[in-house]
């Protein structure tokens, strides 16, 4: 049997392999490689929905085009949007015209960057309109039938929403750490985008960075006072256009 032996310039070969794959994966594969996420939260849903954030659209129409598509195909009674449509506000109405084709209502707040690219909210709120949905800047709405109640935080202002018995309550939040504004109140389910998930992840250590306002709620499902909150991975990058073990994210949910 002939012997394997690893001479130093294949060792040196495949350490150096691992990085390079790494680099090249966080560069140029994952960024646009999206993923489904499905969450189940009752055994007998009656409902279900689909949440997308921070966009950061930068002109990139195929893409966002892209991200239209996955959420029709989802077939969602209707569509969250938790902030960060654009860095620029050029780029808005490119954006606003994509979002129109998603075939369910759309329901979206405003997050940090929409606020510092001093974007003109009248914008979103009449293409939202034009899908049967709404912007909600410190409101709330019912909608489903009275099945869902719905509430749109601004982020910048202080609200006291008050969940309502029957429906469900859904918040709306850009920052997640916004839950701990709400230490006695619950809702069934708080929404969030804003960290990126750190867009670069370490297995088994988490985020490299995370913005502000972040806290300890990086990515995914967390149990807290507020209700259970889901951080989702978000659509864009800001930054650096690039993901290491955290693909670009749409969230179905089903309750």
């Amino acid at each position: 049997m002939k012997r394997f032996r690893l001479t130093r310039r294949k060792f040196l070969a495949t350490v150096l392999s691992v990085p390079i794959a790494a680099f090249t994966d966080a560069l140029g594969f994952e960024p646009h490689w999206l993923r489904v996420e499905k969450i189940r939260m009752t055994p007998h849903p009656t409902c279900r929905f689909v949440q997308i954030t921070d966009i950061h659209h930068k002109g990139d129409r195929a893409y966002l085009e892209k991200v239209v598509q996955t959420v029709n195909n989802q077939h969602p009674d209707f569509v969250c949007f938790t902030g960060d449509l654009v860095e620029d506000a050029q780029h808005a109405p490119e954006a606003l015209e994509v979002l129109q084709k998603i075939e369910s209502p759309l329901f979206g707040i405003p997050g940090n960057h929409d606020h510092w690219a001093d974007l003109d909210f009248d914008l979103p709120r009449e293409a939202f309109a034009k899908t049967g949905g709404r912007w909600l800047m410190n409101e709330e709405i019912v909608i489903q039938g009275g099945a869902v109640h719905l509430f749109g935080m601004d982020g910048l202002r202080f609200c006291n929403f008050k969940p309502t018995a029957g429906p469900r309550n859904i918040l709306l939040s850009h920052y997640p750490s916004d839950v701990e504004a709400f230490p006695r109140t619950r809702f069934d389910l708080v929404l969030a985008g804003h960290s990126h998930g750190g867009q670069v992840r370490i297995p088994g250590y988490g985020a490299v960075i995370v913005p502000f306002a972040v806290g300890e709620y990086q990515l995914g499902m967390y149990d807290t006072p507020a209700g259970p909150l889901y951080v989702n991975a978000g659509i864009g990058w800001f930054y650096a256009n690039i993901r290491l073990f955290c693909r670009p994210e749409i969230t179905l949910f089903e309750i």
